[in-house]
């Protein structure tokens, strides 16, 4: 088998189905050969996630906890539920202790609020004033921010690394200079050990494999898919998972920057036979070149950018807006003195 990089594969199945994943001996044995890593959602802290944790560190696989919130506390990590992240590793730490379980690491999800998430894709426009509220904001992203910053702190000392899953949007709005895109979508940006952004390419047809182009250098380890499961949202539903074609092609692409690749989901890629497909898999053929839609993704980057950049600083907006009205008019002016 040629030379792979560093693979984690993500799962967040409810007890029943997780546990009978993980007893199947081929899932393993594919797990073990691969020398992959298992990145598991704690949707809930229960013992029968707790044996499934036992029985990985038994055998080797090293899990990564990927900490979870209940829907209603938002699911995902964002800039406004820190208090309910912060209790969570608390109760993460407890848990752990009593089954004692161990950890390659620990992951936080930052994303935008679970049920925000359904409306903005659902394009209800209440949500509009949750995000004009956020943008006004500023000392409230401050505050998150640093208990965040406290959180990771914490998790380095308890002796985890700690990786970070994120949306393209904290890069173009690091890129910005900005805030104006994590206050909006309620995102928050920490320094972690691994930050992994989630490429999903299903989800950018046919633009997929040109974002994983574009984004390659900043990020830490790509994240990949989706190749099916995952928690159930209505846009999912809708997205067609990758095939095998367009996940090698991923793969191919990801693997030419000599980064490690994290893959969503574990299940997904046992659903569809390519868990063990990647044990022959030639990883070192060259993955086609995106043609023309490398320079759509960058454009319309760039302009997110600069719209980021311009509402982060409304008076230097309003200053150019200024002299420029104040230009036209005095060009006017003068064009009518000498007519």
């Amino acid at each position: 088998m040629n030379q792979h990089p560093e693979l984690t594969f993500f799962t967040e199945l409810e007890p029943k189905e997780l546990k009978k994943l993980f007893e199947d001996r081929f899932v393993l044995d594919d797990l073990k050969t691969l020398n992959a890593s298992v990145s598991l959602g704690l949707i809930d802290l229960s013992d029968e996630r707790a044996e499934v944790v036992k029985r990985l560190n038994k055998i080797g696989v090293p899990v990564i906890a990927w900490l979870l919130l209940p829907k209603d506390q938002g699911y995902w990590y964002n800039l406004e539920n820190y208090p309910f992240a912060i209790a969570r590793y608390e109760a993460f730490k407890t848990w752990t202790a009593r089954h004692k379980l161990q950890w390659a690491g620990v992951g936080l999800d930052i994303e935008p609020d679970f049920q925000e998430t359904a409306m903005f894709e659902a394009r209800d426009p209440k949500v509009l004033p949750r995000v004009w509220k956020r943008l006004k904001n500023r000392k409230g992203y401050e505050e998150s921010q640093l208990a965040y910053l406290g959180l990771v702190n914490q998790i380095h000392t308890d002796g985890y690394k700690v990786e970070a899953y994120h949306s393209t949007y904290v890069v173009d709005d690091r890129k910005a200079h900005s805030t104006v895109l994590k206050r909006a979508l309620g995102l928050i940006d920490v320094q972690v050990d691994c930050v992994v952004l989630m490429l999903y390419s299903s989800f950018s047809r046919p633009y997929g494999q040109a974002m994983l182009e574009s984004y390659a250098k900043s990020t830490d380890s790509f994240g990949l898919g989706v190749t099916g499961g995952g928690v159930e949202q209505d846009s999912w539903d809708t997205v067609a998972p990758l095939s095998w074609v367009e996940f090698t092609t991923d793969l191919r692409i990801a693997a030419k920057y000599k980064k490690p690749i994290h893959i969503f989901s574990l299940e997904g890629c046992v659903q569809q036979g390519f868990l063990s497909r990647l044990i022959t898999f030639t990883w070192d053929e060259p993955a086609p070149e995106p043609v023309l839609n490398r320079a759509v993704v960058e454009i319309g980057r760039g302009k997110l950018q600069s719209l980021a950049w311009i509402i982060e600083r409304p008076i230097v907006f309003l200053l150019g807006l200024t002299g420029v009205i104040g230009s036209a008019l005095f060009f006017k002016e003068q064009h009518k003195k000498h007519k």
